[in-house]
């Protein structure tokens, strides 16, 4: 059972494997909140940007009335709260989307290559070296981007990213102060460490 004071951890509800996210962040001590509205988004201590399509995803977050939309919400939102991004989430928070380019938050400093490993088949479950303590990590590739570079932080004039596990030489989890972003899906694996993280973070 979730403690009364326990963090109050939103998941984006458009695309992806939200459900499963919440299950996730309940067993890592949060309480788990579907977002679909700005309304929804406010009630909220974090966020989670789960895996999806991120075009789609940029398609819905950019309806709205009186020109206010979900994204220009979750803009405001992610440069005062915790966010974790995962996949196409992890596209959505990058500064520099490539292949193709595409719109982006840009609130984390990471250069972005999508869909770089491959197609749906090429999908893998890794056991990978992490710095976070308990051991190596398990790790669910689904037509995973590429953080292909970090970023000079001048921009954003934030902390610098930290890589918490990389993938042949490329990082797949990374931290830059209360902003995260994984290249993988760890709500597909039994581990709870990463989600853990973020609701330390936003704790």
């Amino acid at each position: 059972m979730t403690h009364p004071n326990a963090p109050r951890i939103g998941v984006l509800a458009i695309q992806g494997d939200y459900e499963r996210h919440a299950a996730a962040l309940e067993e890592a001590g949060a309480q788990p909140s579907l977002v679909k509205t700005p309304e929804a988004l406010a009630s909220v201590d974090g966020l989670i940007l789960p895996g999806g399509e991120s075009t789609t995803m940029l398609k819905f977050l950019n309806r709205g009335e009186a020109g206010y939309t979900l994204f220009d919400a979750l803009r405001v939102f992610a440069r005062q709260k915790p966010v974790f991004g995962t996949c196409a989430g992890a596209i959505l928070l990058a500064k520099e989307v490539r292949n193709p380019t595409q719109t982006s938050l840009g609130i984390l400093d990471i250069a972005v290559e999508r869909n770089a490993y491959g197609a749906q088949r090429d999908s893998a479950i890794l056991t990978l070296e992490t710095t976070l303590p308990g051991g190596p990590l398990e790790t669910v590739f689904i037509r995973a981007p590429r953080i292909v570079s970090i970023l000079e932080t001048g921009e954003t004039g934030g902390p610098a990213v930290e890589v918490l596990v990389e993938r042949e030489g490329f990082p797949v989890l990374v931290r830059q102060g209360k902003i995260m972003a994984a290249t993988f899906h760890p709500e597909l694996s039994t581990d709870r460490r990463v989600h853990k993280l973020f609701v330390d973070l936003v704790s």
